[in-house]
């Protein structure tokens, strides 16, 4: 299935844990002021493990005006008009990787522990499986415990693990994790019985 057919089940409503309501909706432009004030709740010391410099007014910019949704499909969840936590499928259009997506997300520090990130981690997961992607992977930081039991609960295994691999903002080293889940296709599903 292609991307095109996927896209067109959004905006989307989903139930979260505590039986709110939060709309699932790709990333636009006119997003771009909310979509930074998401960045700004995420307290200092866990953006030393965010890869770019969110907090950046041109970083954001740069990514609601060149959004490329085949290469990077950024999943908003939206409530209370404003933007409360986002996953990402990022993938590589050729290479050796053209197979495998990368997750990732982040989710504002009020609303963690209803269910957000894992509504926004299964609805890209299974845009992964209909797009024909075979696996996805996600990365962390040793001690992102919490989001580390999250996708090992959604069915993802830990690949890898490097101890004092990585270095955050601030330069200090953490051990890497490399996490992976096989996606089977519906046809796959279909065939296996499943």
């Amino acid at each position: 299935m292609s991307l095109e057919v996927e896209l067109q089940k959004y905006p989307k409503e989903v139930k979260l844990k505590d039986t709110s309501k939060v709309k699932l909706r790709p990333l636009k432009r006119a997003d771009e002021k909310d979509f930074h004030a998401l960045f700004l709740t995420i307290p200092e010391a866990e953006r030393l493990f965010i890869k770019h410099r969110v907090t950046d007014l041109a970083v954001i910019h740069e990514w609601c005006t060149n959004i490329d949704l085949g290469r990077n499909l950024p999943l908003l969840a939206v409530g209370a008009g404003r933007i409360l936590g986002v996953a990402t499928l990022h993938q590589q259009l050729g290479g050796w990787k053209r197979h495998i997506g990368r997750v990732s997300v982040l989710v504002q520090p009020s609303v963690r522990g209803r269910g957000v990130a894992r509504a926004l981690v299964q609805e890209i997961v299974d845009i992964a499986r209909a797009t024909g992607l075979e696996k996805v992977e996600a990365e962390f930081i040793g001690g992102q415990v919490t989001a580390i039991h999250m996708f090992a609960m959604l069915g993802f295994s830990e690949l890898l693990r490097l101890e004092a691999y990585v270095k955050d903002m601030t330069a200090n080293s953490h051990d890497y994790v490399l996490m992976g889940l096989d996606l089977k296709t519906d046809e796959e599903y279909a065939s296996a019985g499943g």
